[in-house]
C-alpha cells in the first residue's frame, strides 16, 4: 500500500460511471457501507438501497474503474444464517429485523463472489467503539453465532486483507476471545 485516499461517494444517489471515475486509479476498494436507521417506516427500502444495490453498484465500479484488483467488503456475522440453520436464532432475527440487513448484505455478498474480483469478505462480530479489550480471533465462513469487536480490530483486519494473499476470495468471520489480552496486531493469523 503506497497511500490511502479517502473519497466520497453516494452509493443511492452516484451512478455507477460516477463511482468508476472516482476510484479511477486505486489499486483497492473496501466497502463499509451502513444505512441510516433515522425512519423506521424505511429501514426495508434503506436497508435494500445501501446494503444491496448499493454494494453492488460500488463492485461494479470497481470493475469498471480499470484500476481496482481486490475488493474488501464488511458484512457482519450470521449474513448467511438462513443457509446454515441460524434464522430461527434470536441473534439472527433481532439483526435482521432493522430493514432485512443481513438478508441484503448477503445478496450482496454472493454478487461480489460471482463478480470475478479479488476479494475478501469481513464479518466482525457486534462492533464496539472501545479498544480490544481482548484477543483478535479469525474463524472460517458460516461459523461464528455471537461475539464482540473493536472497530479498530476490523480495520486492522481489513487493511491486511488488501495485501495477504491468505485472504484472497474468503471470508472472515472475526471477534474477540476476552479469555485472552489483546495483542498489537501483526497480521493475520489464520
Amino acid at each position: 500500500l503506497n497511500a490511502v485516499e479517502f473519497k466520497h461517494i453516494n452509493v443511492v444517489e452516484d451512478s455507477v460511471d460516477d463511482m468508476a471515475s472516482v476510484m479511477e486509479g486505486a489499486d483497492a476498494l473496501v466497502i463499509a457501507t451502513g444505512f441510516p436507521l433515522d425512519n423506521p417506516l424505511n429501514m426495508n427500502i434503506a436497508a435494500h438501497a445501501v446494503e444491496n444495490v448499493g454494494t453492488c453498484k460500488l463492485v461494479d465500479a470497481a470493475k469498471a474503474s480499470g484500476t481496482v484488483k481486490k475488493i474488501v467488503l464488511v458484512s457482519c456475522i450470521l449474513t448467511n444464517g438462513r443457509n446454515w440453520g441460524q434464522e430461527s436464532s434470536v441473534a439472527f432475527v433481532f439483526s435482521n429485523s432493522f430493514g432485512r440487513v443481513l438478508d441484503e448484505k448477503s445478496e450482496a455478498e454472493h454478487y461480489l463472489r460471482a463478480s470475478g474480483m479479488d476479494y475478501t469478505i469481513v464479518r466482525p462480530g457486534e462492533l464496539k467503539s472501545k479498544r480490544p479489550k481482548g484477543e483478535l480471533t479469525i474463524h472460517a465462513e458460516d461459523t461464528v453465532r455471537a461475539g464482540e469487536i473493536s472497530r479498530d480490530l476490523v480495520a486492522d483486519v481489513c487493511v491486511a486483507s488488501l495485501t495477504d494473499a491468505r485472504a484472497s476470495n474468503k471470508v472472515l468471520e472475526i471477534i474477540e476471545d476476552y479469555n485472552k489480552p489483546p495483542h498489537i496486531f501483526n497480521g493475520l493469523v489464520m
